[in-house]
């Protein structure tokens, strides 16, 4: 472990912690709020950030390997992501907290593992047009960053759902008392 690793594994932990944080109160219809313009629910995209860790922490250690990253595009991308929130629609928060943790414990580990040498080689990343990016930059902009990205849209999602929400719940409310 070095200061650059232990730096990049602590923000990776912060992200999941803050991530798991939000969505631990979280009510049931809140878990399943989807996001405009995304579609899935929160509670999806929880279990989402959660199960990318592995491959995340994957494609860059293939590049502190010097391996390119080859047929990762955002179409590819996209259907990952389409074929997951199908198949976990379903998912509870207790489930998605506890992959949650173990994985960003797990991907955090493996980042303290590597080397200052292994976090400055760089290889072709497919998915940035084959440009040559660091293992850091690989890291940084998806393993570290995954959490904060979606937890910013969860929250924006529910801050504009709130209103209509208590505006249900209050007109269902009023219905009953009628």
């Amino acid at each position: 472990m070095t200061q650059r690793t232990e730096a990049l594994a602590v923000r990776l932990e912060e992200g999941a912690k803050a991530l798991a944080q939000f969505a631990a109160p979280l009510s049931d219809a809140q878990w399943q709020l989807r996001l405009p313009r995304d579609g899935r629910t929160i509670g999806v995209l929880v279990h989402h950030v959660a199960t990318m860790y592995p491959l995340e922490i994957e494609l860059a250690s293939g590049v502190a390997a010097g391996q390119a990253v080859v047929g990762v595009t955002w179409d590819v991308v996209a259907e990952i992501n389409a074929r997951h929130a199908r198949e976990h629609a379903d998912v509870t928060k207790e489930q998605a907290l506890a992959l949650l943790r173990r994985n960003s414990a797990d991907a955090a580990a493996a980042i303290r593992a590597l080397s200052d040498d292994q976090l400055d080689r760089a290889a072709p990343v497919s998915l940035n047009a084959n440009a040559p990016l660091t293992c850091q930059f690989v890291l940084e902009d998806h393993a570290v960053r995954h959490a904060y990205h979606h937890l910013a849209g969860a929250q924006a999602a529910l801050h504009a759902a709130v209103p209509a929400m208590a505006e249900a719940t209050a007109g269902a409310g009023e219905a009953r008392s009628m």
